[in-house]
């Protein structure tokens, strides 16, 4: 998935195909909604890997599209319990621009987490019509550490709804736990992800 740079000295060393570098980037689960209530990726389930296999995790969301209209899209982690409870603090800041043409940049103090153990959302009111949806990634830090909290970034896009509108969403926040985060469960404000792929990425060290 990733680039990888080769200079004349390297590709003469190269004696089978087998022996070139897979990059940095490994594409570790895919997982396809179909009104699904959840998504999600629990380390050691189904061929998920979340743990100190890699220090940086990435989910990628696509073309998630909700069976309830002006709903958020949501992601919440798990602390080694049974429950996705992790306590979270978070900020959140977003820019829009409606078709009317009315437009903002905008701090969003309803979206942050101040020592929350609820859902973080990931994205504003996301709209059902049939050519509605969002699209983004959220980034996971050292999930499996038990001295730092652990941080993540969310950047997403999506059609807006009931105003018809274009927005760009971020948040930042971390889990601020002792014990590893072991697995992330995506869903919405109300009803089911009704279609949608959230893919799930480990990247190596530098």
């Amino acid at each position: 998935m990733a680039l990888v740079k080769y200079n004349n000295n390297s590709i003469s060393a190269i004696t089978a195909a087998s022996s070139l570098t897979s990059g940095a980037m490994t594409l570790i689960k895919e997982q396809t909604a179909s009104s699904s209530a959840t998504i999600s990726f629990v380390d050691g389930t189904s061929d998920v890997v979340l743990d100190s296999t890699y220090p940086i995790y990435l989910f990628k969301f696509i073309n998630v599209h909700p069976a309830t209209d002006s709903v958020h899209f949501q992601v919440n982690f798990r602390d080694g319990g049974s429950s996705y409870d992790a306590t979270k603090t978070s900020s959140v800041f977003e820019a829009y621009h409606l078709e009317s043409d009315d437009s903002s940049l905008a701090y969003k103090a309803s979206n942050d987490l101040a020592q929350s153990t609820g859902v973080q959302r990931i994205t504003s009111n996301i709209g059902n019509d049939n050519d509605q949806c969002g699209c983004g990634e959220l980034w996971l830090f050292n999930p499996s550490s038990t001295t730092f909290v652990k941080h993540f970034i969310v950047r997403s896009v999506h059609y807006g709804n009931p105003e018809v509108y274009v927005e760009d969403y971020y948040a930042a926040g971390y889990c601020n736990v002792t014990a590893a985060i072991d697995a992330a469960q995506f869903s919405m404000s109300s009803g089911n992800i009704d279609s949608g792929t959230i893919k799930l990425y480990g990247i190596k060290d530098s």
